[in-house]
């Protein structure tokens, strides 16, 4: 995508999409839409809340009973999800525009990264499409047997603020591919490139109805689309309180089905042996600095071996001490604002604590940029930090990077594990042998060696233990949008008379 200055829409959504039409709130009521970069007021977002989520949640159901989209020949249901990818393609500058005024993302990150990804996605599970096959089972001459995926129905998905076009996609493609029909909530934070993407869909020649959007607080939208009875599943990325919550709404409504992705604390493992340290300290910075440090799977603890521990910190401010705050719409610009005041203060207020806790700030700490307006903190690394501090344990989703030495690779298996999380993982290694062990002994849902965030669409991505369940990425994350269903026909012994 072109380097150039980016030119500012003319228009931002403002509306529901809701069986076809964009509509606003029922009560009319209204959020105001904030630029991270300058923390000013750009637009305004419907409220929404149990009424207009009721409305979205029966188009979906009506479309989906209908068998328009559910019963479409899965040849014709690719094609018009590659014509939607086309018009994404088409409008990829207008999305990484939207995509970093809503949230504070560098436009050569929404440029390069964030829409073609998104794009990639959406290619790849169209192409999936025609790909789905059941089974036959070996059921003896008196029976026929098969099994087949089945559509489950209306799917909610609930997207967090931090890639928030690429999240969505994660849960509309697959889920729209297998043939469901959707109500997708975005974060009253970030809510443009969902909007938009919906009133692509229609363009596209989705059927009204099968992608629906409603924005609105996860207190009112959020809360209806999970208590609603009529809604089959939920989908969503985001905290653990509130995917705890989601499992709560399921169990008071009508058991629907929840997957999570809630974050992590990821292990980010170097040992004496790598030979190429200059490069695994550009990865460590980047693996927490990137988007802020607004990633799930950020590599917050660099656990160092001591052998190398004090070069290897030096090499790691260096590449930290390039990578300065800047205006999003700026080309140039690396490192972008955080997502909204309220983030940027409780960044800050666990950089005061880890300082209270003993840990030793190297570098940053500070809010930067305060002339702008904008929501920006300079990147942030503590040293010698004890695995068992608030730091190195709770999620603070910034740009603030603990390190903490270990001896042996016993000891940073240990450390590695030593946490709720266990979302992602990885580990610098000159031997095959310390790769393997620790790619099995790792609990984290994903593993990279020798490189960091090294995977892509085709390779499920999820966590162990409180990271949540379920997979995104990957043709796991396709079936999981299905129920499979087993038919069994009692033949005839020989031919009908």
């Amino acid at each position: 995508m072109t380097s150039a200055p980016p030119t500012l829409p003319t228009r931002l959504p403002a509306h529901h999409v809701i069986g076809g039409a964009q509509v606003p709130a029922a009560t009319g009521a209204t959020l105001d839409t904030v630029n991270p970069g300058t923390g000013q007021v750009i637009g305004t977002l419907p409220a929404g809340d149990a009424q207009d989520v009721d409305r979205a949640v029966a188009s979906a159901r009506q479309r989906f009973e209908s068998g328009q989209w559910r019963d479409m020949k899965p040849a014709e249901r690719k094609k018009r999800l590659l014509a939607l990818a086309d018009k994404l393609e088409a409008a990829a500058e207008e999305f990484a525009v939207l995509e970093t005024i809503d949230s504070g993302k560098p436009i050569s990150d929404t440029r390069n990264v964030d829409v073609p990804l998104a794009l990639g996605t959406l290619r790849f599970y169209a192409e999936a499409v025609d790909k789905v096959h059941g089974e036959v089972g070996p059921t003896g001459p008196d029976k026929f047997s098969y099994a087949v995926h089945d559509p489950l129905g209306v799917i909610g998905a609930i997207v967090p603020w931090n890639f928030p076009l690429l999240m969505a996609m994660w849960k509309i493609a697959p889920a729209l591919a297998m043939g469901n029909s959707m109500v997708v909530k975005p974060s009253e934070l970030s809510s443009l490139t969902a909007l938009r993407f919906a009133e692509l869909a229609l363009e596209a020649g989705l059927p009204d109805g099968v992608l629906n959007v409603v924005t609105g607080t996860g207190q009112d939208a959020g809360a209806a689309l999970a208590l609603h009875p009529d809604v089959d599943m939920i989908t969503f990325t985001g905290s653990g309180p509130v995917g705890r919550q989601l499992m709560r709404y399921s169990a008071d409504s009508n058991l629907k089905r929840v997957s999570l992705e809630l974050g992590g604390k990821s292990p980010h493992i170097v040992f004496a042996d790598y030979p190429d340290l200059d490069r695994a300290a550009a990865a460590a910075a980047w693996g927490i600095f990137y988007n802020q440090g607004q990633v799930c799977t950020a590599g917050s603890r660099l656990l160092v071996q001591r052998s190398i521990h004090a070069e290897f910190v030096e090499k790691v401010l260096a590449v930290a001490r390039t990578i300065r705050p800047g205006d999003p719409l700026d080309p140039a610009t690396q490192l972008g604002a955080v997502i909204s005041e309220k983030q940027m203060e409780g960044v800050l207020t666990r950089i005061a604590r880890a300082q209270q806790e003993g840990a030793a700030l190297r570098l940053g700490g500070s809010r930067a940029r305060v002339e702008t307006g904008g929501f920006y903190l300079d990147p942030t690394v503590f040293d010698s930090v004890s695995n068992a501090s608030s730091l190195a344990q709770e999620e603070v989703f910034g740009p603030v990077l603990a390190v903490v030495p270990f001896d042996t690779p016993e000891e940073a298996l240990a450390l590695a594990n030593d946490t709720d999380y266990g979302l992602a993982s990885g580990l610098w290694t000159g031997s095959i042998d310390v790769a393997h062990a620790f790619a099995r002994r790792l609990r984290a849902g994903l593993v990279w060696i020798n490189g960091w965030d090294a995977c892509d669409i085709t390779m499920p991505f999820g966590g162990f233990k409180q990271s949540g369940f379920g997979r995104d990425r990957s043709l796991h994350a396709l079936y999981k949008y299905a129920d499979m269903k087993s038919v069994t026909i009692s033949l005839s012994q020989g031919f009908p008379a």
